[in-house]
């Protein structure tokens, strides 16, 4: 079976010649076009501009992105400890500040913040270190989650998806798969992006697994027809008390899918945000107006029409059936039972 490109993130996110390379994800799965990053800032405008999609990795570019600055740092010398430490600490928060819902990419920078020996001359090596560290443990808490989440897959089901869930979501299928299960996927559009069509309904095809696409507003009446046996999403920060931000669209989503007696499933990867206690505690990214006002680079209204786009929304503990995280399954009221066991 084919493996898809978006199942190894070093594939589309690597340094070269001292530049990180972005595989500009709002190309796929038409053209492959790379995006050259010579320092952070332009990092940090790839991440905001949506070049690179899926919290995970956002999180491990975002940490190239403090690689960079600390490789300018060392080229240009440090006239001071105190004066490279600001610099720094300025380009921490330039990245995190790109994408302030999810909490992986900050949980990153800050693990690899209070990793360094800032007495060290050379900051970029023990950066560089903590992100392949990260890599390996992304990919493995990827596997485990498919893993998982595999087990709740009968023969014969068609699950719904909303934007890219994850590696974790391929890795289910390529085991349901291997085990037997027919397995088919309904895939959403993910307006304005369509991060479902481009990213996860080509992955799923590349799996040679049965995938259909549809837009955004027919997922009930596919739910009503009998069309779909379980619900699928990811989640860009899980509070401690089950709370799911995602990508917006979901919570409808879990409202159609409880309508109808449906099993809706979040992908939660490395579980909840332990500094995260409710919905209260997760900002929402309000996006450019622009971006809902055209689609693939055409304007789809009047001029004197205004658009909204908040990135994200919220979807209560009650309307989620389980978080299935790389430590198991867990219901959303018991959440913060995965952090009593150890990394």
């Amino acid at each position: 079976m084919k493996q898809p490109l978006l199942m190894d993130i070093n594939s589309t996110v690597y340094l070269r010649n001292e530049s990180l390379i972005i595989i500009d994800r709002r190309c796929f799965p038409g053209e492959i076009r790379e995006l050259i990053c010579p320092g952070c800032e332009q990092v940090a405008q790839a991440i905001e501009d949506m070049a690179v999609q899926g919290a995970g990795d956002i999180a491990i570019t975002a940490g190239y992105g403090l690689y960079l600055a600390a490789r300018e740092l060392e080229r240009n010398g440090r006239e001071s400890q105190g004066n490279a430490w600001d610099y720094f600490q300025a380009a921490y928060h330039r990245l995190v500040n790109t994408r302030p819902t999810g909490h992986h990419l900050k949980s990153l920078l800050d693990k690899i913040l209070n990793g360094l020996e800032t007495e060290q001359d050379s900051w970029s090596a023990e950066i560089l270190n903590g992100i392949r560290k990260a890599i390996e443990k992304q990919q493995r808490r990827s596997e485990l989650t498919g893993q998982w989440a595999e087990r709740v897959l009968e023969d014969g089901d068609t699950i719904l998806t909303h934007c890219f869930p994850g590696p974790a979501l391929l890795h289910m299928l390529s085991l349901a798969t291997a085990n037997g299960k027919k397995i088919q996927v309904i895939a959403s559009e993910t307006r304005p992006y369509l991060q479902g069509a481009r990213l996860t309904a080509w992955s799923v095809s590349e799996l040679e697994v049965p995938v259909t696409l549809i837009s955004d507003n027919m997922a009930a009446y596919c739910m009503d027809q009998g069309m779909v046996s379980k619900v699928f999403t990811a989640a860009d920060r899980i509070a401690m008390d089950g709370t799911i931000a995602n990508k917006v669209g979901t919570f409808q989503l879990a409202l159609a899918a409880q309508y109808h007696k449906l099993p809706f499933y979040i992908l939660g990867y490395g579980g909840p945000d332990r500094r995260c206690y409710s919905a209260a505690d997760i900002p929402i990214e309000i996006r450019d107006s622009q971006e809902v006002l055209s689609c693939a680079g055409v304007k789809i209204t009047g001029e004197q029409v205004q658009g909204f786009y908040p990135a994200f929304d919220l979807t209560p503990p009650g309307l989620v059936t389980a978080i299935i995280t790389d430590r198991g399954i867990h219901v959303p009221p018991l959440i913060q039972e995965y952090w009593s066991s150890r990394d």
